[in-house]
């Protein structure tokens, strides 16, 4: 275990367009502009990592898009911000609609002065040139500890999240209303080997949705997953977009007449979902109906307060060093999710 306060890898990387991703001004051209050298690669080499991308160009709109398909990359690029606005402005934006630590957000920019004024709004970001492209691509924090198919397939799973934020924000009714319609089914499971990697990552990458900020390595994970005396879960989601990938962990650890929940992490894109709510009250539905107490760990972050509310909703109230749940008044599962909980996890449900 290792706390994951450390220096983070990168998530995103937002890139200038003019003199950056090509050569020139576009508005000063009369003719599509050529790419930079090692930019195709560079782009191509990061979503295969999983390493999201976006724009913060100061330029119009819809030649500046024009030009991107006209080089077949505009897919590559997630809530791009094309317009006359401060750049700092602009990735506070990308980070907002990502849901991600700007902490872990890269910007290539040919200016000094856009990378100075980025860094004087946000220090935490890590800010490059044009000329370190051929070199980007062999750093350490641009390349994740393991290529999982949820890394190839990251820029998928969040060009759907756009489809499912827009039909969101054009449904009229309550939230609940609105969950019925994506026909979600929320997978518990009990870890494979094949599932270590993505939970390592999953350790690393959650820093917000995380009750300890503590990180594991798959084989420590492999570890508690041959213990008799721990369960290691993995949590999958789907809806009619698709599938969210893996999208929360739990380790239990069984003791005499109790189960403790050392970790439980969720993905920040199913913040709104309800999966935490839906994970516990089953969690405790199961001890109940298992004649078992439930404990939880929890360690204070910088960042993690919204799990600590999710514990609270839940019926969790300190108790020394842990949070102690009484198992009285456990909620009915929504309707709005089908829940289905691998028989391997021996959950007996009421």
């Amino acid at each position: 275990m290792s706390d994951s306060t450390a220096h983070p890898r990168i998530k995103c990387v937002v890139w200038d367009l003019d003199n950056t991703i090509w050569d020139g001004v576009l508005l000063e051209s009369d003719t599509l502009p050529q790419l930079r050298s090692h930019v195709r690669e560079l782009i191509e080499a990061l979503d295969q990592r999983g390493i999201l991308q976006s724009v913060a160009s100061k330029n119009e709109p819809e030649p500046a898009m024009a030009a991107l398909a006209a080089h077949g990359l505009d897919q590559y690029f997630l809530y791009s911000q094309i317009n006359w606005n401060a750049k700092s402005d602009s990735i506070g934006t990308i980070a907002e609609r990502l849901n991600i630590g700007l902490d872990t957000f890269a910007f290539i920019d040919d200016q000094a002065f856009e990378r100075d004024e980025v860094l004087s709004v946000h220090p935490q970001v890590r800010a490059f040139s044009e000329n370190s492209l051929a070199s980007l691509s062999g750093r350490p924090d641009f390349n994740p500890l393991y290529l999982t198919e949820d890394a190839k397939n990251r820029r998928q799973m969040y060009q759907k999240e756009e489809l499912r934020t827009k039909a969101q924000d054009d449904f009229k009714g309550p939230q609940d209303a609105f969950l019925r319609t994506l026909d979600l089914k929320l997978q518990l499971k009990r870890a494979s080997k094949e599932d270590l990697h993505r939970a390592e990552e999953l350790t690393v990458r959650t820093n917000q949705l995380n009750t300890t900020g503590v990180t594991y390595s798959a084989s420590q994970l492999g570890e508690l997953l041959a213990s008799e005396q721990h369960q290691v879960i993995v949590a999958e989601l789907t809806d009619k977009y698709g599938s969210y990938g893996a999208i929360g962990l739990l380790l239990i650890s069984e003791q005499p007449g109790q189960w403790c929940v050392d970790l439980f992490l969720m993905s920040c894109r199913v913040m709104s979902r309800g999966v935490g709510g839906v994970i516990l009250t089953a969690l405790r539905m199961v001890c109940r109906n298992q004649g078992l107490k439930l404990a939880a760990q929890f360690r204070e972050t910088d960042r993690n307060r919204l799990m600590l509310i999710t514990y609270r909703f839940a019926g969790f109230q300190h108790d020394g060093d842990l949070l102690l749940n009484d198992l009285s008044k456990i909620p009915a599962l929504p309707d709005y999710m089908q829940l289905s909980i691998d028989d391997a996890m021996h959950w007996r449900l009421p």
